[in-house]
């Protein structure tokens, strides 16, 4: 199979631990797109979290927010909005628990709570700026993901009672919130439509639990080495480790790089 476009997980995937790009995986990603493949970010992350990443790769197009906000080459291809019903309810439902709360907008995020230990821990981990608190920032912008913050003996407070949301953790205490079905696939399968490309022409690389969606759209998706151990039934392929040649090797495996 000839594949055309291979997208990119950032945590775990491109980066390591401490948010750095090994050395090897800036070499495959410019290899690949000198071999005329075009490389897309897909990640959980906002938008206005990734350029610095987008602009070391020379990345021009991106899946951010688990799906909801697609742009190929500065132009957006896909935006999925949560319902105002079904963030009132959370926020209800989260206040009732004590619970804080994070609105990600196309531009901006805030915090329901100017200050919230959860918030802050799970966001420094992203090595990116706290949000803004504005509690009531929901109503007046498109929201297309929120975090919410509680440990994970406390997710059953959640289950069944807001139908219309998904819940997918990704830190000890922050979950991504996001529409019923929506994955990363959905903004893939957008963009694909938009350039005319077969899912069985594209790639995946990831590593979490929000990457299940997408490793089983696309023609081959490929597990990290560090991924989270329900993920690699999903898989196609299990490469090495984010520090240990892990997206260089899966390259090779595609037959995309030498």
């Amino acid at each position: 199979m000839a594949y055309k476009i291979v997208f990119f997980d950032i945590d775990g995937t491109l980066v390591n631990e401490n948010k750095e790009v090994p050395s090897d995986t800036v070499e495959a990603v410019r290899a690949l797109k000198a071999n005329g493949v075009e490389p897309v970010i897909a990640t959980g992350r906002a938008p206005y979290f990734i350029k610095p990443l987008a602009d070391q790769l020379g990345i021009e197009s991106f899946v951010c927010m688990n799906g909801a906000y697609a742009v190929y080459r500065g132009k957006p291809v896909y935006k999925r909005v949560i319902p105002k019903e079904s963030i009132e309810a959370l926020v209800n439902l989260a206040a009732g628990h004590g619970h804080s709360l994070v609105f990600e907008g196309e531009h901006a995020y805030c915090s329901d709570r100017a200050e919230h230990p959860f918030v802050t821990e799970s966001v420094l981990s992203l090595k990116v700026e706290l949000p803004g608190h504005d509690p009531e920032f929901w109503k007046a912008n498109d929201i297309f993901q929120m975090f919410l913050h509680c440990e994970g003996h406390e997710e059953h407070l959640y289950q069944g009672l807001v139908p219309e949301l998904k819940l997918i953790r990704w830190h000890p205490k922050a979950m991504d919130v996001l529409p019923a079905g929506g994955s990363k696939a959905q903004g893939i399968e957008a963009m694909l439509e938009r350039l005319g490309i077969t899912p069985s022409e594209a790639v995946a690389f990831g590593d979490g639990l929000n990457d299940k969606e997408m490793l089983e759209f696309v023609g081959l998706g490929i597990a990290m080495g560090n991924s989270h151990q329900e993920l690699l039934p999903y898989a196609d392929y299990v490469t090495g480790h984010v520090d240990e040649g892990g997206i260089r090797n899966g390259l090779a495996k595609a037959g995309l790089i030498a």
